[in-house]
């Protein structure tokens, strides 16, 4: 039996594929009408028809899996192809290192059924396991974030009008932040609303290095874009939290001001700013190390990064206010 819907999912090709796929074909329910994989890598077209390992998880399904590429331009862009190729009223979205539960596409059928004219997006119930014998790391405890996400594109369903209607995702946000969320705002600037479902989908916790909540920074570059499209209060508008960067502005402005004052000979200007960066960056080293596991590597991770994202984080929001100073806000940001 199918169901009036199409799942798309953009990947970069890595192993969780296989298990994102295995679960779609194991769940009970409705099939989709197809499943659009969308590679998201670079140096090929979109209608270049790859193969990818990891799509042998597919099962049952394989008959009804398309694979496309687009071009390594960023999961905005692969959702915007995948979702081009449906043919169906409903669009899900699922991330390739997602795993759906064993009922998902039943309670899908029944979410999809239950949702008035009105509502343009159902979003599915994120499950992040941790581990029941430690403390969760810095890395775990944000991936669990994503329990308490609104609209995020790990697990989401968009009516194939409403998508079409504000141009579905923008390009301009190129990783995996921010895209969802400034698509839902669009949305419900539209007219349309969103809602909540009951269909549950795990969200196992990545492998990662040491340097990955560094890298992480980016993100507020594309923030930056998120204040130019849709105003100055988007955070809460998007039920997203705000982040430290005010404090990490203040700790990189601190630490940048010590030495400029000591060469100017302010030694006591010096000596407060370099007092107000310490404790500033202890504050924040401790407010990550508390909460984990404490192990050696953990700490020492949480310590170098620690003194690293401030500036980071400051340096990125920078260069993404002036790489998007003349983005035109969207027409109905408030």
């Amino acid at each position: 039996m199918s169901a009036d819907y199409t799942v798309v999912v953009p990947t970069l090709g890595r192993p969780s594929l296989r298990d994102c796929l295995r679960s779609l074909a194991e769940t009970s329910g409705p099939r989709p009408d197809s499943v659009v994989v969308v590679a998201d890598l670079p140096d090929a077209s979109p209608e270049s028809q790859p193969e990818l390992p990891a799509l042998d998880g597919a099962g049952p399904l394989a008959g009804r899996v398309r694979l496309l590429r687009s071009g390594g331009r960023g999961p905005a862009a692969a959702r915007n192809l995948g979702a081009r190729w449906a043919e169906t009223p409903w669009v899900v979205f699922l991330d390739d290192d997602v795993q759906v539960t064993e009922d998902w596409a039943e309670r899908l059928a029944e979410d999809l059924a239950g949702a008035p004219s009105t509502v343009a997006g159902v979003q599915g119930r994120l499950l992040v396991p941790l581990p029941a014998d430690r403390r969760p790391t810095d890395w775990e405890r944000g991936t669990a974030g994503l329990e308490d996400a609104a609209w995020a594109t790990a697990d989401m369903a968009y009516r194939s009008p409403a998508l079409a209607e504000v141009g579905g995702f923008d390009e301009r946000f190129p990783r995996a932040f921010r895209e969802d969320a400034d698509l839902a705002l669009r949305i419900l600037d539209a007219g349309w609303e969103l809602t909540r479902g009951k269909r549950r989908t795990r969200h196992p916790v990545r492998p990662s290095d040491p340097w990955a909540s560094l890298r992480a920074q980016r993100g507020n570059a594309d923030d930056a874009l998120m204040v130019r499209l849709h105003g100055p209060n988007w955070w809460d508008r998007a039920e997203a939290p705000r982040g430290r960067l005010p404090r990490h502005s203040a700790i990189a402005l601190c630490g940048l001001a010590a030495p400029v004052a000591a060469a100017l000979g302010r030694r006591r200007t010096a000596t407060g700013l370099a007092a107000a960066w310490a404790l500033g960056t202890a504050e924040f080293a401790w407010a990550r190390i508390a909460p984990g596991p404490r192990t050696a590597p953990e700490v020492a991770a949480m310590l170098a990064t620690s003194l690293l994202i401030p500036p980071a984080a400051t340096g990125h929001w920078l260069a993404g206010r002036w790489r998007h100073r003349r983005a035109e806000p969207w027409r109905g940001a408030r």
